[in-house]
């Protein structure tokens, strides 16, 4: 088809730059790097920026918690076992949380009237709820009539709970707990009370065989430790007192505050073989240990609660979760330097050395995890410590996958042109792998990196928890150990088993979420591509 351009006018025809030089124009944009191209791919990943953040708040936490906590994964308290979260200051405030909660499905009124006790002695109550309209009845026979008894779910402080406990110290100590008492103003000690005025009037066959209890401190109308109650429905005190003893050899001079209602008629010891029985508030006694030890005093403060050993959860957590970490990381940076340089040497070579390399490869390989670890903990273990032949039996056979993975990179990297220029050009074997074949695989590798360090974790926690290898001499505990622990205790103590779990569940889970992220942003066939 003809075209005419007769209606152009004639000035429109010019020559363009006819006097100029021209010149290649300067880049405007800067030139982006390889990782730097990388951390772009990977904030596009919005999964695996949320499993970095959880990673990172994860490793603060272990690597601060056992900092922040006012305990040692050391301490450990026979009493508060496997004890719910507790915060004093915000237990107060009536919240629901962190109060020590502990469900009692079904208490009678009788020991409902015990708890009150313990409330109406130490000024503490342990009773957070009663659930007066869901009462359990059961119907029992009693001198030949049918009487109805009726229970209450009841839910209670635990510390609160513990009471008043007979502790047998020495006379020294004695003297050591009125001084604490004048400093902090806290009331550890309580007077001491007998069976004889417990149960006042009764027959001493009756209660001879009844185990004491710290608690009971009031007169009782039945060797059932009914509470007898004055005219005003309060309980009596059946506290011993000067008058009731032989004489002062019997017991310690007591110097110190006294409870309310003492007139100074209560004695607050009764001596036993060079010893002091005493009736001590636990709560306050916890308090008094802390100051003997170190000088300064706090209530009890266990914010995941303890553990079957009576740990300091949140501390322990803390403290197993940095070993893992460390030694996860430790084996993810020996295999990943063993296996990228027999991997590399397999693949760039070939022929008879990646036959010759494969074949012992297959051999270790085949040799089972479990049985070299346990054979590593029996008898290595003895020489070397339990952490070093625990590793030992991770880097036996643990940098064959990543010697496998480098193999297959090489393999798909070595014949590429850019390759066979670099070696036209006098490249050296060295060079050619690891400045221009091993950087073009650094993606998949450095993926697989980052999955063999929850794969060791896990691996880890695993044979912590069935008790194959022991790491609290070491370490003092472990995610595993906790979760063993917490195992025996998921329906009476649910926290200790639900936090060391949440907290590895969480860890492993982020690690392949960020893994995947890693993969996809160090691939190089998407680099410089725009979404």
């Amino acid at each position: 088809m003809n075209q005419t351009y007769d209606n152009i006018p004639q000035e429109k025809f010019e020559f363009a730059q006819l006097n100029d030089t021209l010149h290649d124009k300067k880049l405007e944009t800067k030139s982006r790097g390889y990782f730097a191209d990388a951390l772009i791919r990977f904030k596009k990943n919005k999964s695996s920026i949320v499993a970095a953040y959880i990673i990172l708040f994860l490793v603060l936490f272990a690597i601060f918690a056992p900092i922040i906590s006012p305990y040692s994964v050391y301490d450990t308290d026979t009493t508060y076992q496997k004890f719910a979260p507790f915060v004093e200051s915000i237990a107060n405030k009536g919240w629901g949380f962190l109060d020590g909660s502990k469900t009692l499905s079904s208490q009678s009124e009788n020991q409902i009237k015990f708890y009150e006790g313990i409330a109406e002695e130490t000024g503490k109550n342990p009773i957070i709820k009663i659930d007066y309209e869901n009462p359990k009845i059961t119907t029992t026979i009693i001198r030949g009539k049918k009487v109805q008894i009726k229970s209450y779910p009841i839910n209670i402080n635990s510390y609160y709970a513990v009471g008043v406990v007979f502790k047998n110290i020495s006379y020294e100590e004695f003297a050591k707990i009125q001084e604490f008492q004048n400093i902090s103003g806290l009331q550890v000690l309580y007077p001491y009370t007998e069976k004889s005025s417990i149960y006042e009037g009764m027959d001493p066959a009756k209660y001879k065989d009844i185990p004491d209890n710290s608690n009971v401190w009031y007169v009782c109308s039945d060797t059932k430790g009914t509470p007898k109650l004055d005219s005003n429905g309060n309980f009596i005190p059946a506290y011993s007192t000067d008058a009731k003893k032989a004489g002062p050899a019997e017991y310690a001079t007591y110097t110190s505050q006294r409870i309310a209602g003492d007139d100074g008629s209560y004695i607050y010891s009764w001596g036993k073989s060079g010893s002091l029985s005493v009736r001590v508030e636990y709560y306050n006694y916890y308090q008094y240990m802390q100051w003997a030890k170190t000088g300064t005093y706090h209530p009890p403060l266990y914010m995941f609660g303890t553990s079957e050993n009576g740990t300091d959860l949140f501390c322990a957590i803390g403290a197993g979760a940095r070993f893992s970490l460390i030694f996860a990381l430790l084996v993810s940076v020996i295999n990943l330097t063993i296996g990228a340089i027999y991997g590399a040497i397999q693949g760039y070579y070939g022929g008879y050395v990646d036959l010759a390399m494969d074949r012992v490869t297959d051999i270790l390989s085949e040799v089972p995890f479990v049985v070299v670890t346990t054979l590593f903990q029996l008898h290595l273990a003895q020489r070397v410590g339990s952490v070093v032949s625990f590793l030992f039996a991770f880097v036996l056979t643990g940098w064959i996958g990543m010697a496998a993975l480098t193999r297959k990179q090489f393999y798909r990297f070595k014949s590429q042109e850019f390759v066979y220029a670099a070696k036209t050009l006098g490249a050296s074997d060295w060079r050619l792998m690891f400045k221009h074949i091993f950087p073009n695989s650094l993606g998949t590798i450095v993926t697989s990196c980052a999955l063999v360090i929850p794969s060791v974790i896990s691996s880890e926690t695993s044979l912590t928890y069935l008790g194959i290898v022991n790491l609290k001499s070491f370490a003092g505990t472990s995610i595993g150990a906790l979760l063993s622990e917490g195992q025996t205790a998921i329906t009476s103590a649910p926290h200790a088993m639900l936090f060391p779990s949440l907290f590895i569940s969480l860890l492993l889970i982020s690690f392949n979420l960020f893994g995947n992220g890693l993969r996809d942003a160090f691939n190089p066939t998407t680099r410089g591509m725009e979404d």
